[in-house]
This record gives C-alpha cells, structure tokens and sequence, in this order.
C-alpha cells in the first residue's frame, strides 16, 4: 500500500492508526461479523521476527461503500494500492457511522464489537449449540441479543427481523427463554436470509452500494422491514413498527404473538417510534 490518506474525515478513533498502512503488504481479506480484516506485513520482512502484524480493520457502518470510483462526495478515506489499475480503493461513507482503522499488532482493544463478537453467521463455528448456549445466557430480548453481535455475528438489523419473522418468534421474546427448537430453527433461518441477500447483493434502502456502484437486489424479497401497513406475506395481516433496544423494528402481530410472562424480556417495553423518526 503506497498511502492511506484522510479526505473528508476528523481523525480520531474510527481511523486509528491508518497511517501505519502505507508501506505495508495485504496479505489476505477476511472478514468476521461486518468486519473486513486485513492482515499486513511491512515490505521488506518475512514476517519471521514473532511481532504480531498489524491488521488493517473496515466497517461499512450505515452508509459505507467501498469503490474503485472516485464519488463526488462524502469521501472519508482513499488506499492507494502499488500495481495495474485500478489500484486506488475509495470508502465513501454518507452518515460517517463507518470506520477504516489499523489495529497496531493486531490488539483489538479499540473495537469491543469486534472483540466481543460470536461466531461469524456463515462459519462453521456457528453451530446450533454454540448459539442456544450463547442464547441461554442472555436475559435480553432476542432481537437484542441478535444486534449486539454476541451469540452470532453478522446479522443487522434488517435481517434480524427478517429471520424472526421466518420462525415466528416476537422480537421482544426473552433470548434465554426459547426452546431448543426454536434456536434451530432460527439459526438457520439466519443462514438462509443472509445467504440470500448475498446472492442478490445485498439490501438498497437508501445509499448503500456495491463495490460496482450497483443496488442490491434483497430489497424486493424482505417479508416485514420497512413494509409497515403492508400486508404480511404469510398471513395478511398488517406489519406494524415498533422500537425495540432503539431500533425500529418490524414484525406480524399475529406470526409473531407479544411474548407473555417468563418468556417477555425484561427492561422497558417497545414503544411506538417517535414522530418523524426514520431510523431503520
């Protein structure tokens, strides 16, 4: 990587360290949850020396795209890359949720999201024990659970409520109160809903975009986000809206009956969202 440049951005946290990239190696893209990782090796070692490497981390955030195009705004970060063009990445990133940092030998500290995270929703390591065991030691809402990225990683909040609609279960059902079946079955009705939003490029509610510059497909498959007052596809009921753990979130009142003693989180109740909230 010949440089790592700041455009548009403050430094500050979200992109720690990213100087420390330029005249570094990438020598592979992984990725875990929404994190793409990136180890890298400075130009000139083997390696051998037993430092741990320093890891080059990218959170799209809300908003983040990653390009080969320069984009006429809202650009955060420019990589340039040694090679043939196109050897320039550009993050473009609107509501500045997202972030391109190095983690200095690979210490995670600055990323607790990351550090804390389960399992990757599509690794092998994701397993319907590993989950019902997570699960089970979790008092939250299962959405909740879902979103802060512990017992799995990888699912947001679009295709939380996608797979709870697939297996019927209330949002606000208690995570450590389901039933050994219905952990499977929402593990792998996580699997399913992102395997399929994979294949059709993901889901373009606003701004978010391929590498290509294309929308992504999903949006025309979901069941219930963002379909509030529209009937659902199983039932006919109306989908309604409501916020759970800050997050709009969106379900069938009759597929998924409120949850009831024991197996109700505990904590605050879904409130209807505030007036003019868009918020997904």
């Amino acid at each position: 990587m010949l440089a790592a440049d700041l455009v548009d951005a403050v430094p500050g946290p979200k992109y720690a360290a990213l100087g420390r990239a330029a005249g570094q190696r990438i020598l592979a893209v992984d990725r875990h949850g929404k994190f793409l990782r990136m180890p890298l090796e400075r130009v000139g070692t083997t390696g051998a020396t037993g430092a741990a490497r320093d890891e080059l981390i990218v959170h799209l955030g809300m908003t983040g795209v990653i390009s080969t195009t320069p984009p006429t705004s809202h650009l955060r970060v420019r990589l340039s890359l040694d090679g043939p063009a196109p050897n320039t990445l550009y993050f473009r990133d609107v509501r500045r949720f997202g972030r391109v940092l190095v983690a200095v030998g690979g210490d995670l500290a600055g990323l607790p999201t990351l550090l804390n995270a389960g399992p990757d929703a599509l690794s092998a390591a994701f397993t319907p024990g590993s989950f019902a065991r997570a699960l089970g030691r979790s008092r939250m809402a299962v959405k909740t659970a879902l979103m802060s990225q512990r017992p799995v990683a990888g699912v947001g909040n679009i295709y939380a409520d996608e797979a709870l609609w697939r297996v019927r279960l209330h949002p606000l059902r208690r995570a450590d109160r389901l039933e050994r079946p219905q952990v499977e079955a929402l593990h792998d009705a996580i699997r399913d809903v992102l395997e399929a939003s994979i294949e059709a490029q993901g889901t373009t509610l606003y701004d978010y975009r391929t590498v290509n510059g294309e929308v992504g497909a999903y949006l025309e498959r979901l069941a219930v986000y963002g379909r509030t007052g529209r009937p659902c596809p199983r039932c006919g009921e109306a989908v309604v809206r409501i916020v759970v753990g800050a997050r709009g979130t969106h379900l069938c009142p009759r597929c998924q009956p409120r949850p009831r003693g024991r197996r109700a989180a505990a904590g605050p109740r879904a409130s209807p969202p505030a007036k003019g909230s868009s918020r997904p």
